[in-house]
């Protein structure tokens, strides 16, 4: 067989994102706009001796870090696309980068409430219009990044048709509705999203917190209300933490898909004997599936039975013939 013969029958695996361009833009802008902010504020601090300002400037340079780490996941997908050493492609890169950015928000609301407990047991006096002021400035600048960040919820098609040992199909909606979707997530983008999200949250309980201790005199809620947005906090980066570590751990990565493709499979005589799907990127699954059959066919006929199958870009059948 020639060479020119034998590249029709290969294939890449460039699972990416639809929008992961789109998304590496958007969220360079957000690390651009959290470091000018965090600049600022350590600045007007050093200058106006605050240290409302020094501390939120801090603040921000901690989720400007693990922005920036959204921001690298998506370059080096990009950039190692098609590098060989990866198997199937660099789609699952930005899932570790979302792990990393889960624990940073874990360890940030683990400070919050180290600091709200200390508060309670010592108060210290606060200076209510700076702290409210820079709270307010912080605010505008996490909802502008969230503005951004909008539209996590990507939906993905990616279309190929190998032939022989592997297929790449196009999306159908006939047996695969939109139950899936949350699968299909962009788990970076999503993870750069919660985490100025919660630095919005923390923003808005403090402000109330404020102006409440400010306008009763307890200066307990302050630090109560530190304590309730580090609980709201740690429960994200948990969520983040189990969606994103099922996709590096390979889970089952859609039930229902699952179920279609067996039942797609087993036509006739036709049985399944092992099948194991999972994530390979945004919007992306790949599926090893065994048949074994009385009357075997060739592999490309099993293959064309998934054709059409939504987010099922990756496909190798192997057959085996009953021995009774």
């Amino acid at each position: 067989m020639h060479s020119h013969s034998i590249e029709q029958w290969t294939h890449d695996h460039a699972f990416l994102g639809e929008k992961h361009d789109e998304n590496e833009r958007r969220t360079w802008l957000v690390v651009v706009l959290t470091l000018v902010m965090m600049v600022g504020e350590i600045v007007a601090g050093s200058l106006f001796g605050s240290m409302a300002l020094l501390a939120d400037g801090w603040h921000m340079g901690t989720h400007a870090a693990a922005l920036g780490i959204a921001a690298f996941a998506y370059r080096f997908a990009r950039r190692h696309l098609g590098n060989a050493h990866f198997t199937f492609g660099t789609g699952k890169f930005g899932d570790l980068a979302a792990f990393s950015s889960a624990i940073i928000l874990g360890l940030i609301a683990v400070e919050i409430a180290y600091e709200s407990v200390l508060r309670l047991i010592t108060p210290v006096p606060i200076v209510y219009g700076e702290a409210i002021a820079v709270a307010a400035l912080g605010l505008c600048v996490n909802l502008a990044s969230a503005w951004l960040l909008r539209d996590s919820h990507d939906h993905h098609h990616h279309g190929h048709d190998h032939g022989d040992s592997h297929a790449h199909h196009d999306h159908d909606d006939h047996d695969h509705d939109h139950d899936h979707h949350h699968h299909h997530h962009d788990n970076n983008l999503r993870a750069a999203y919660v985490h100025v999200m919660a630095d919005a949250a923390t923003s808005v309980l403090a402000i109330g917190a404020l102006v409440v201790a400010m306008s009763s005199g307890w200066v307990w809620a302050d630090p109560a209300v530190g304590l309730i947005g580090s609980a709201v906090i740690a429960s994200w980066a948990f969520g983040l933490i189990k969606s994103s570590g099922a996709v590096l751990l390979d889970v089952r990565a859609d039930e229902k898909l699952e179920r279609v493709i067996r039942a797609r499979m087993e036509v006739g005589e036709d049985r399944v004997t092992d099948l194991h799907l999972w994530q390979v990127g945004p919007g992306h699954c790949a599926v090893l599936v065994s048949v074994v059959s009385d009357k075997p066919k060739q592999p490309a006929v099993y293959k064309k039975r998934l054709a059409g199958l939504k987010g099922l870009s990756h496909v190798t059948v192997e057959v085996e013939t009953c021995p009774h």
